[in-house]
């Protein structure tokens, strides 16, 4: 009790939503988007590696912009960084697309501005060009009104992008059409799904199913990632593999819960499993599937399945 009494302490005596923000490294973008750098950002401008979408998906992680166009969501996943605790309430007046993709390209190079003292140069100049944008930092993006509008604004600006979803808004899932279009599974069974992602609607589960349908349609390249959670959601690889054959996506990503952010209040650090672990696990899921094995990272504790053996996709 007295280790959640001082979560609430850390977040509430922030005195607003904007300064935590703050405090964590985003930087607004218009009247509701936000962009932050990642880890790997920083350590691509220094020469110092990539992260594992490089790898798999062929992006170049110094030129990936992360963002999202809002900070709203309507889960309250345990295994989130983010101070899903904090309610974020819908603006007054949504900003369009143009503004929102200008917002995040000048935030994002304010952000990295000072990465060309510690980085290669060469480097650091390019990144101030992104060729990519990751709609996936917070928040749940299919709740902003004009998501397709917003893709087909990043591609007229020469960027590829890559939208996160949880699935829970399957209308907007069928009208986007990203490069890439990724979705979360976080449970096998609506029972799981419920402790997991804490939804604010009881229909949800039944929204996820949908969503996973769409994507079985999409012409465009899908991915399904399932975080596992030791001791909470990594169980029942078959039923895990049913619901992923409604997707039938291009790529699966099994990925070890990683003790960071706020999730620290809310899991213990042994939640997190070994990559042995989610090799493991993504073995039997893979069985089921009929899906092989096809790549993994152990530094970020993930392992990627697809269809048959192939070169990774290059944005």
């Amino acid at each position: 009790m007295e280790q959640k009494m001082n979560y609430k302490e850390q977040i509430f005596n922030i005195p607003d939503f904007e300064t935590l923000l703050k405090k964590q490294g985003y930087r607004s973008a218009g009247n509701h988007s936000a962009v932050k750098t990642c880890l790997w950002l920083g350590r691509s401008v220094k020469g110092e590696g990539s992260c594992y979408k490089s790898k798999f998906y062929g992006i170049n992680s110094h030129q990936c912009m992360q963002m999202t166009p809002t900070m709203m969501c309507n889960q309250k996943c345990l295994h989130c960084w983010r101070p899903v605790e904090v309610d974020v309430r819908p603006p007054e007046k949504w900003d369009s697309p143009v503004e929102i993709v200008g917002s995040a390209i000048k935030s994002h190079k304010k952000l990295i501005s000072g990465f060309g003292d510690s980085g290669k140069r060469e480097l650091w100049m390019q990144a101030n060009q992104p060729k990519h944008a990751a709609i996936s930092l917070a928040g749940e993006p299919t709740l902003y009104p004009y998501l397709p509008e917003l893709v087909d604004e990043f591609s007229r600006n020469g960027i590829t992008t890559f939208v996160v979803t949880n699935g829970t808004n399957p209308e907007m899932v069928e009208r986007i059409n990203p490069t890439q279009l990724y979705m979360s599974l976080d449970a096998p069974d609506r029972e799981t799904y419920n402790s997991v992602c804490s939804p604010r609607s009881s229909d949800y589960w039944e929204n996820i199913k949908m969503s996973l349908e769409i994507l079985g349609r999409k012409t465009e390249r899908t991915a399904v990632r399932v975080t596992l959670i030791k001791g909470v959601n990594m169980f029942d690889p078959a039923g895990y593999a049913r619901l992923l054959e409604m997707a039938d996506p291009d790529f699966v990503e099994l990925k070890a819960y990683m003790h960071l952010g706020f999730s620290r209040r809310r899991l213990p650090r042994d939640a997190m499993p070994s990559h042995d672990e989610v090799f493991s696990f993504a073995h039997k899921v893979a069985n089921e599937m009929g899906y092989e094995i096809i790549d993994d990272v152990e530094t970020s504790r993930v392992v990627l399945l697809s269809k048959s053996e192939q070169e990774s996709y290059l944005f």
